[in-house]
């Protein structure tokens, strides 16, 4: 009986563990260390497939997001976002329907590569003396909006394309953060109705095995809330630019 509760979809315990830890890396990533999250994408598609750990991961990142807003909601600069959140509705919608029409792998290279395309232009300016904000470029924000809804919806794995939007931005690191949680709160929780209806990839017993795991969340989230105060504003945005480039190349294995 406690083993079908702590363990709805009966899966091995190795793959439960792997469940634990990633639960875990979203708490972290959600409070503090952003970025970090984006490694349980490959670890849970390795363990459940592709399309079943999409839906598996979301309620994690809402769980998160809920997280991040506790610590950082005063900090966040929703005006940031207002331009970017109709074009990643659309990317949403169209992955809905896209979703069922490739297979994983075509879909996964996708992001991955749209991922080291933008994660090479804000390196790019990073290291311009001349520092400018590419989101005043409607071409670019359109672009960013639509890969990354598109990329949330069909891998979770939006993250890195969103961080970039900010990043550019150069906002302080406690505006970053609350800015980034408004946003994925927002556009997570308007993906779980296709989850459900469209995909079937959330269920009770998905919900279950979240809901068990969501203490690890939450200790992970405290413990990114207390390491982010002791990271140097330039250490820290590098650590994120490594953690995205890390993300994107292990997306290629996924």
């Amino acid at each position: 009986m406690i083993v079908e509760w702590i363990n709805p979809l009966g899966t091995t315990w190795g793959v439960w563990w792997i469940t634990v830890l990633c639960a875990f890396l979203v708490g972290v990533s959600k409070s503090g260390l952003k970025g970090t999250a984006m490694v349980a994408i490959p670890l849970l598609a390795y363990s459940y497939g592709g399309k079943a750990s999409v839906g598996l991961l979301l309620p994690f990142l809402i769980m998160g997001d809920v997280m991040a807003l506790m610590f950082y909601h005063k900090s966040g600069k929703i005006q940031h976002i207002i331009r970017l959140f109709p074009w990643a509705i659309i990317g949403i919608v169209v992955a809905v329907f896209v979703g069922n029409e490739i297979s994983d792998r075509q879909f996964i290279n996708t992001i991955a590569i749209a991922i080291l395309v933008c994660w090479v232009l804000i390196m790019w300016n990073e290291m311009k003396h001349t520092k400018v904000n590419l989101t005043h470029h409607s071409v670019f924000r359109s672009a960013l909006g639509l890969s990354g809804g598109f990329a949330t919806m069909m891998g979770n794995a939006a993250g890195p394309i969103f961080n970039l939007y900010l990043l550019s931005m150069r906002l302080p690191k406690e505006s970053y953060i609350g800015t980034g949680a408004w946003f994925y709160v927002m556009l997570n929780i308007f993906k779980v109705p296709f989850h459900i209806v469209s995909w079937q990839t959330i269920s009770w017993r998905t919900l279950q095995l979240n809901l068990v795991l969501l203490p690890m969340l939450v200790i992970g989230a405290f413990l990114g809330r207390y390491l982010v105060r002791f990271i140097p504003e330039r250490e820290y945005r590098f650590f994120i630019f490594a953690v995205i480039l890390l993300s994107a190349i292990l997306l290629f294995f996924k």
